[in-house]
């Protein structure tokens, strides 16, 4: 070898450089040569399946997708042996596939079938092509099959079975006429298929395609079916004369053609924390799809149902366009000048009446980091308070809590890489594969291929549960017993990382005393869980070589949420699992900019990047920069606020896209208090529940018509672009939020979002280094980043958050949950995300496809209660708690047990939603409310009706698991023979 990690091959007699190991056809790419190939994807790795991709090696023929570089390799591409194998293997492709492009959705420049055809220059059908035996797939709400045009390279299996690991598509080659299956049937939409959308992105042509794509891609695909047959016929027909050339550059005009049409833009998706980025193609405001990308830093080509095709609502009728005032009882339509005027006359005579502290504003999850900075700043600037808050109040304000006690910053300890190289995860309370979809294929993909083990503690089975290698139901509240069990079962038996805590932790002493209560015993009695369960837990922690812990709103959600996620972080302290590479905490992020719209300020006490209001020095900084004296007051959070309207202390409300009227715990209190506020604005793209409360209502825009930067769970920095212009009259929050500081006398200038961000990291040490140029495109940064774009993809590697670099074990006493069962009410109601629908459903409700796979909420009931209750699936009851009332329809499943419900958060009226039977009980540390302390009466109101879920849902089917595309059985068949002998039956493969 030249150097270390250089090999040298020969290619057609030229020396080329290159990684070793590569395969062929990405070392050949790598040195400007496209070898060419139809199956083979990076992602995906090599199938198989194509054979175009064959060359020459000692006299032997070898597949370019499989064959390795290495120092020496002798390679012909160009003899008549490799090249009649490449040009048999595309005829038999052609054979399966009609080639129509100028009518095909498909005619975009990413065909790989098309480019591989004119790359290889074929020029004619050598083989005809014939009609498969199957039908077009249309069953499926969200992409269309057609057999016909299928080419049976495997992609869409292996997507399925190995990248998003549902495991619902096979191919079954010992039919006749082999062909995609779902759950070995011909349906896609009556199978476990959960609509990820990863079998559409990776599929080479137009054998499996988005319904958003039909019709509409080109200017020739919206012809009806009874045009476009005979024009498909004609073509084919004038084929047989010509030649694909002719017909080849009347297709490539039509492709020049769409691509001055068709906008490509990239964003980062809007629902979970994930940060999932793609492009958007678009066509004005139609939304023709949206297309993962191979460099996108988080999901590559990879995205969830609602990623893929979620976005309806921003065309949704009923978005918000013009402002709206109230006037005697009822809406009208006003200009932006009049809303301005009446904003900033309403929020001055408060202020002047009442003070700056009767007011509060709250900041959106959904909103970019640059429009979170601009919140708190109009709040603690402009208007003089620190009542400043947003929605990780509701879900990760303990995490945050627990981290900061203990390891110093509030955010992921590593990456998502880090969790799918680790040995072990414990998942607490978490439903990552419906709440966090993406970042559970890869943890699914490392536990079904490289052997991670997954342990899970939580009260349902779902998907993870299911496939966990424990799984362990704890009492409703009772995890910090057990964590804190195994902790001193860890530390009594001698399984500690010793020299961690020696050199890396402090007050261990103190910890291990406060763990004296917590034996297995204890344990035992108080979670439900047999001791000998919980050693078998501890014993795997302690021997895993790497552990990272990943929790969410099930533990976080209860009166002792920050003790809870503190005790996660002691057991991680324990066993050395942080402060090194795949080891560390994970609380998952619910909403996709949850973690930048704290990060950016959005805080009670806190400035952007997490430095105290209290602090004089830090203060100072602001004060010089924004030319203004600020409070050092902490102010009222989104639970205390409800408090304080009622208690008269808070007197006017704005809000920035939270839809709080629904989403807080106990609803009715909620409403009540905002009915009392003097002067309410809130700001959002619909009519929401919380907009019933306003006396100013601005429209505002989503992200796809603003741009600004989100940061995901793992403290990743992303930008997104402007894909359209704001619907109507309404405008981007950021600017909305100028204008009002602007009616308010402030000297606000802000061009762009670009210059909000120069601000905030000029102010915010943890962002010294943020710049839109170090974040263009794809590239992306993770917190805290220096001065110079250092960013920090690992925490703690050179020392806990902490003056002296050292992390604290945090001593922890068990506090009961708020709500207890009893005789009367003697059911427990938790809650939480289903994957179709996303929170409330203010989104994802507003779309056809999304809404047809759960048309409505409902609560899911063991078989148990069900059979004790006489009532069945389709059931409606009424839910009393000692707070309210809720009516929903019955699902049976055994995902829940004995007396234990489930209801989705998905409702947005005061008969459906949660939130009407939850208490105002808080974490006694981070007041998020304890959602899932929730004690109900069940009574029956009709015992038939019709299941909640439709039949086609994927809950009701069985996934078929497989190693992969099984090509082996393909080249078992007497059928098929290597190229390059000519196929008896070419179109069959």
């Amino acid at each position: 070898m030249p150097e270390s990690g250089i090999c040298t091959i020969t290619v057609d007699g030229k020396q080329l450089l290159g990684v070793p190991g590569l395969p062929l056809v990405e070392f050949l790419a790598g040195n400007g040569i496209d070898l060419p190939h139809i199956c083979y994807h990076k992602t995906l790795g090599a199938l198989q399946t194509c054979d175009t991709c064959w060359v020459e090696v000692n006299g032997e023929l070898r597949r370019g997708c499989t064959l390795k570089a290495e120092d020496g390799l002798v390679v012909d591409l160009d003899g008549d042996n490799a090249s009649n194998a490449r040009r048999e293997g595309i005829d038999r492709i052609v054979a399966r596939h009609e080639l129509y492009c100028s009518v095909c959705e498909n005619n975009n420049g990413d065909c790989r079938v098309h480019n591989v055809v004119r790359q290889m220059d074929v020029p004619y059908q050598r083989y005809p092509f014939r009609p498969k035996p199957y039908a077009i797939d249309d069953s499926h709400p969200m992409y269309r099959y057609d057999p016909d045009q299928c080419i049976l390279c495997g992609r869409c299996v292996e997507a399925c079975q190995n990248v998003q690991v549902t495991e619902t598509l096979s191919i079954d080659w010992k039919r006749e006429d082999p062909r995609v299956l779902w759950d070995g049937g011909e349906k896609a939409g009556e199978s476990s298929c959960v609509s990820c959308g990863h079998c559409v992105t990776v599929c080479p042509c137009n054998a499996l395609i988005e319904k958003s794509m039909l019709g509409e891609a080109g200017p020739l695909t919206a012809m009806p079916r009874s045009l476009k047959r005979p024009a498909i016929e004609f073509v084919k027909e004038i084929e047989h004369t010509v030649g694909f050339h002719p017909i080849f550059a009347l297709s490539e005009m039509d492709e020049a053609w769409r691509q001055s049409e068709i906008k490509k833009t990239k964003t980062v998706c809007t629902f979970c924390g994930v940060g999932c980025a793609f492009e958007l193609w678009t066509r004005g405001r139609k939304i023709l799809k949206v297309q993962p990308v191979e460099e996108a830093p988080v999901n590559g080509i990879s995205t969830c149902i609602k990623g893929k095709f979620g976005w309806d609502f921003v065309n949704s009728d009923d978005r918000l366009t013009t402002p709206l005032i109230r006037e005697n009882g009822r809406f009208r339509e006003a200009g932006w000048d009049e809303a301005y005027a009446l904003i900033a006359r309403r929020f001055t005579e408060i202020r002047d009446q009442h003070g700056p502290d009767a007011m509060m504003f709250v900041a959106s999850s959904k909103c970019t980091n640059e429009e979170s900075y601009l919140m708190q700043k109009l709040a603690r600037a402009v208007i003089g308070t620190n009542n400043i808050d947003n929605c990780s109040r509701y879900c990760q304000a303990p995490a945050t809590q627990g981290l900061w006690r203990t390891m110093g910053y509030g955010g992921d300890g590593g990456s998502i890489s880090d969790l799918e190289q680790a040995e072990v995860i414990l998942f607490l309370g978490s439903n990552t594969a419906e709440s966090h979809p993406v970042l559970a294929t890869r943890l699914k993909q490392a536990h079904k291929h490289r052997g991670q083990k997954h342990i899970v503690f939580d009260l349902r089975r779902h998907e993870m549960a299911e496939r966990a290698d424990i799984f362990l139901r704890p009492k409703p509240g009772t995890d910090l017993i057990w964590l804190s069990a195994v902790s001193k079962y860890i530390l009594d038996h001698g399984l500690e990382d010793e020299a961690f805590l020696k050199e890396k932790v402090k007050h261990l002493e103190e910890y291990r005393k406060s763990l004296e209560p917590f034996t297995m015993e204890y344990a035992e009695e108080m979670t439900g869980i047999a001791a000998s369960r919980l050693e078998e837990v501890a014993r795997t922690l302690a021997a895993a070589e790497t552990l990272c812990a990943v929790w969410a709103m099930g533990v976080t959600q209860h009166v002792a949420g920050s003790d809870t996620s503190t005790a996660i972080a002691n057991l991680l302290l324990v066993t050395g699992n942080s402060a090194r590479r795949g080891t560390g905490a994970y609380p998952m992020r619910g909403h996709n900019n949850v973690q930048g719209c704290s990060d950016f300020g959005s805080m009670p006490d806190r400035f952007p990047g997490y430095e105290f209001v209290s602090d004089d020095e830090v203060r100072a900084r602001y004060e010089d920069s924004w030319g203004v004296k600020l409070s050092t007051n902490s102010g009222y959070n989104n639970h205390t606020l409800v408090e304080g309207i009622h208690d008269g202390k808070i007197k006017s409300l704005y809000i920035m896209g939270e839809e709080m009227a629904i989403m807080d715990a106990d609803a009715h209190y909620v409403q009540s208090a905002f009915d009392k506020l003097e002067f309410v604005v809130v700001q959002d793209i619909f009519f929401s529940r919380t907009c019933e409360h306003a006396d100013v209502i601005l429209p505002a825009a989503p992200s796809l018509e603003k741009e600004g930067t989100f940061v995901n769970t793992e403290r990743r920095l992303q930008r997104l672009y402007q894909v359209m212009e704001p619907l109507g009259n309404s405008k981007p929050d950021w600017l909305i939020q100028t204008e009002i500081a602007r009616a308010l006398g402030a000297d606000w200038d802000y061009p762009s979002p670009r210059e909000i961000m120069e601000e905030a990291a000029s102010l915010a040490p943890m962002f010294a280094g943020v710049t839109y140029e170090r974040l263009e495109g794809y590239k992306s940064l993770q917190w805290p980043i220096a001065a110079d774009g250092t960013d920090t993809p690992h925490l703690y590697l050179d020392g806990f958050a902490f003056p002296d670099g050292k992390a604290k074990l945090y001593p922890l006493e068990f506090t009961p949950p708020s709500e207890q069962t009893d005789e009367e009410f003697d059911l427990h109601v938790n809650n939480g995300r289903l994957l179709e629908t996303f929170h409330e459903g203010n989104l994802t409700h507003r779309s056809a496809a999304l809404r047809s796979q759960v048309p409505m909420n409902f609560v899911e009931v063991s078989p148990q209660l069900a059979r004790k209750r006489g009532i069945q699936s389709g059931s409606l009851v009424k839910l009393i708690s000692r707070h309210g009332e809720i009516q929903v329809r019955v699902l049976v499943t055994d995902r829940v047990e004995g007396k234990e419900l489930y209801i989705p958060e998905n409702a947005t009226d005061n008969i459906r939603a949660i939130n009407l039977l939850t208490s105002d009980e808080a974490d006694k540390d981070s007041d998020t409310p304890a959602y899932k302390e929730i004690a109900a009466k069940m009574e029956v109101l009709e015992v038939d009706g019709e299941s909640p879920l439709p039949r086609q849902n994927f809950r009701f089917w069985k996934p078929t698991p497989i190693e992969g595309v099984r090509t082996e059985l393909k080249w078992q068949r007497p059928d098929y023979v290597q190229p390059p002998k000519p196929a008896p039956h070419p179109e069959k493969f």
